[in-house]
């Protein structure tokens, strides 16, 4: 300032100086809704020094910008704005903090000016510190160095962040880290590809980055590093005196921890996939379970559950290739294997005391069946041998089962899908055959042969259904499934017939049924006529197909139903054929087609009341479309009565339903029409009383806010009916309840009617006096005491007294009843000498009702 001849004892060129500083740092300082960047500090001290100005003036500048931000905080009011402007005066008083070092104590008063306390400065110091400090970690990664390590230690220090948050904020970034790579294993494990080997790449990768972090905390220099370097972990850590040493994250709770329990054990898997455990692969798993927080019990039950399986899997292979038998010693050899597997001896103890002598008994038992069955049957000396074998090695009846399941049923299935695929015409004698020599030859449970069956059945049905879906027409669509219940009937139906060796020339036996079921569901399909040709008769009983095979377990009820109607749709209407030029012929099916519909059913595993319900739909369905153009203005004549009744015979819909319809469409229309009534204000209280008479709802065809418009116009009609009459009950209960609507709310109506009609009765009683009108007089003073007895009112006043005395005069000359005259006499403030006078006034009538001489009174 000296060198260019400027004097700092200046006040204007001070105060300027000061000016511009203050600007300077208000410019600096980020908006309230953003964060500090870091160098605000830096740039702050650089021009201050370059100012020349001291660190009181500067230190006032400080102040002032605090006290502008504070004026702004009370001139905004509101949450949001209060909240904004609470932020910039923390990073104001976080930035003049640092620029001004120890001295900022007693250059910065804030706890004198603005009534801050200590801990508010140090939780702003601490809240935006801890902001830039997670600004500097953000781009921290994987491949962190010591230099990144000593740039946040530096930063940390700069940002006067506490070393215990330092190492909160820290750990916590490197934990979101392995996050994130456990998240991606998870949803891997979770995916339908489910990729072991991704997920544990992503693994990989976590013990990768935790090794880092534990040799950097072993590095000479970890002292110049940041703070919070160590092993990562996702659970919360205490000490034996139960005192907080991390943190949690995400993956800290029991939902999240079924997952990491998952990925334990997949990568166990993986450690164990060669046969062996190595060194440093144990040494990795010990590593992830202390990141996981697993507990000692919870890894070794997943240990125990992975290594148990792969040891009986390589006791398997060595059982089976004769390892075992030939090793000198058996025990040394499973000695071995356990130190491979680092398995516990004793639970291997365990498992050779319950299952490897099971494993052997059936390895030998499966090998004497499959010789057994090598000429595709079993003969009776096979089946003895067998016998012995099973009770000389005391295998379990259920062991022997699954035996039989897995090796004869697989013989058995082949047969099956050889007699499926010779279809409809090549099921012949010589396959017929094939399939009863395997059915009995092969012994097979009849229940696991229908289960072998059924399988291989389905999958064809499901071949059949998928065509008949992907048809361009409905006749089309019905053709494939045509040929679904031809192949069901020609095939299947002889299949099962040979599997449970029955003959088709005898009809299987009913089952009994009740009297009562039975009359019951002869009433549902004697009541639509469409079911009464889907029904089984006589004629077709011994020809029906199989129907222990179905649909039902394999399509969804709604799927199967929408087949079903596909079909019958098709016995209603026929096949359609397309001609040139647009024009297509329409072929009538007989009834023929009704036995095939019926045999769909069964094939789709449809109960009666599924069945009665697609028919009862069908029909209302086509009942609806036709009543809704007989019945298009909602009236029902004896026309159209006649008119539904023929339409009802015609599509053969119950008179219950067909009525439940007409209802239907009735009241929509009388809704629509009442909606507009009510709209246009021709509706009243008496017609909706008339509609209740009849059992019309009046509150599902009328919308409350017209019902409320409803209401108010009534009360309405009452305050202007001239009779002064008033019904409390009648307004405040009957009427809202015939309008479904709330009382409360209708009595709030009814005072706000009843004081503005209180003033305008007494207006238009007044009007109608100066116009000679005596009858509208009396009417509107009748409607002023209505008004009255809803709200009471107190006296009246009117700017001519003279009025209200001629007014009264008229009333008492109506012959109005004692209680009227008296109510009225008080509201318009007339004595009782005046009242009487009055009433003794001579009156000669007029043309209007009234002698001129009445008009001109001194009271």
């Amino acid at each position: 300032m000296f060198r260019y001849g400027i004097s700092k004892q200046n006040e204007a060129f001070n105060s300027e100086l000061c000016d511009i500083y203050c600007r300077y740092v208000s410019a600096v300082l980020p908006p309230a809704n953003e964060d500090l960047k870091g160098d605000e500090v830096e740039a702050i001290i650089k021009f201050k020094s370059a100012l020349g100005i001291d660190d009181p003036d500067a230190a006032g500048m400080h102040m002032e910008i605090g006290r502008r931000i504070f004026r702004e905080r009370l001139e905004t009011g509101g949450r949001d704005g209060d909240i904004e402007q609470r932020r910039a005066f923390q990073k104001l008083i976080y930035v003049s903090t640092l620029v001004f070092g120890e001295a900022s104590s007693f250059l910065l008063p804030w706890k004198r000016v603005f009534r801050v306390s200590d801990s508010q400065v140090e939780v702003a110091i601490r809240d935006n510190a801890q902001r830039l400090y997670a600004f500097k970690l953000k781009p921290v990664g994987r491949d962190l160095n010591a230099d990144q390590l000593v740039h946040l230690r530096d930063a940390q220090l700069m940002y006067r962040l506490s070393d215990e948050l330092a190492d909160d904020m820290f750990k916590e970034h490197t934990r979101k880290l392995a996050e994130e790579n456990i998240s991606t294993a998870v949803n891997i494990l979770k995916s339908r590809g489910r990729e072991a080997s991704l997920a544990i790449e992503e693994l990989n990768k976590i013990l990768k980055f935790n090794n880092l972090l534990m040799s950097l905390k072993n590095h000479p220099d970890s002292s110049k590093f940041a703070r919070g370097l160590g092993p990562i972990s996702l659970v919360v850590k205490y000490s034996r005196n139960w005192i907080r040493l991390s943190s949690g994250g995400d993956y800290d709770s029991d939902r999240k921890m079924d997952d990491l329990k998952l990925l334990y054990k997949v990568f166990l898997s993986e450690c164990l996939s060669s046969g062996n455990m190595e060194e440093n692969k144990l040494m990795a798993l010990n590593q992830l379970r202390n990141i996981f927080g697993l507990g000692r019990r919870e890894a070794e039950s997943i240990t125990l559950d992975v290594t148990s399986k792969i040891y009986r899997k390589r006791l398997a292979q060595s059982v089976s290739s004769g390892e075992l038998a030939a090793a000198d010693s058996k025990a040394a050899y499973l000695q071995v294997l356990c130190e491979e597997l680092h398995f516990d001896p004793e639970k291997a103890t365990q498992i050779h005391e319950g299952n490897v002598m099971d494993m052997v008994y059936d390895n030998i038992y499966r090998q004497k069946l499959q010789q057994g069955v090598a000429n595709g049957e079993l003969s009776d000396e096979s089946v003895k041998a067998l016998e012995r074998l099973q009770i000389l090695l005391c295998i379990p009846k259920q062991t022997v089962e699954s035996a039989h399941a897995d090796i004869c049923g697989s013989l058995f299935e082949k047969v099956v899908k050889e007699a499926i695929a010779s279809g409809v015409d090549g099921y012949d004698s010589e396959i017929q055959k094939a399939v009863r020599k395997a059915a009995y030859g092969l012994r097979l449970n009849r229940e696991i042969a229908m289960t072998i069956a059924g399988k291989a059945v389905r999958k064809i049905f499901i071949s059949y259904i998928q065509r008949a879906r992907a048809a361009g027409s409905r006749t089309e669509s019905a053709k494939e499934l045509k040929k679904m219940i031809a192949f069901n009937s020609l095939v299947v139906t002889r299949l099962v017939e040979d599997i449970k060796g029955e003959s088709s020339e005898v009809p299987s036996e009913e089952p009994k049924v009740e009297e009562a079921e039975q009359d019951e569901e002869e009433e549902e399909w004697e009541s639509l006529q469409s079911l009464r040709k889907v029904k089984p008769n006589k004629e077709t009983l011994g020809k029906e197909s199989q129907t222990e095979i179905t649909l039902k377990d394999d399509l969804p009820e709604r799927d199967r139903a929408d087949l079903y109607k596909t079909y019958l749709l098709y016995c209603l209407t026929g096949e359609v054929t397309r001609i040139p030029l647009g024009a297509q012929i329409t072929t009538k099916k007989d009834d023929s087609e009704y036995v095939f519909l019926n045999q769909l059913s069964g094939i789709l595993g449809l109960t009666d009341k599924q069945i009665v319900e697609v028919h009862r739909s069908l029909a209302e369905q086509a009942f609806k479309q036709q009543a809704e153009v007989i019945l298009a203005d909602g009236q029902l004549t004896k026309t159209r009565i006649e008119q539904l009744n023929e339409l009802q015979k015609k599509v053969g819909l119950p008179s219950e339903y067909a009525q439940k319809i007409i209802k239907s469409i009735t009241s929509s229309k009388l809704a629509a029409s009442l909606e507009t009534a009510a709209g246009q204000g021709r509706l009243n209280i008496k017609e909706i009383r008339q509609l209740k008479e009849v059992g019309i709802e009046i509150e599902t065809m009328v919308s409350e806010s017209l019902r409320e418009n409803l209401y108010k116009k009534t009360i309405d009609d009452i305050f202007s009916s001239g009779t002064g009459e008033f019904d409390g009950v009648e307004v405040y209960e009957n009427i809202p309840k015939d309008l479904h609507i709330n009382p409360q709310k209708a009595e709030k109506v009814v005072h706000s009617l009843a004081r503005s009609r209180l003033s305008n009765s007494l207006i238009q009683a007044v009007s109608l006096l100066r116009q000679r009108n005596h009858t509208g007089v009396v009417s509107s003073l009748n409607d002023l005491l209505a008004c009255d007895k809803a709200v009471p009112a107190t006296p009246l006043s009117w700017e001519v007294p003279e009025e209200l005395a001629d007014m009264f005069m008229i009333y008492s000359k109506s012959n109005p009843a004692p209680e009227k005259a008296s109510r009225l006499q008080y509201l318009l403030s007339i004595s009782d000498s005046a009242a009487e006078a009055l009433r003794n006034m001579n009156y000669g009538p007029s043309p209007n009702g009234v002698s001129e001489e009445e008009f001109v009174i001194d009271i």
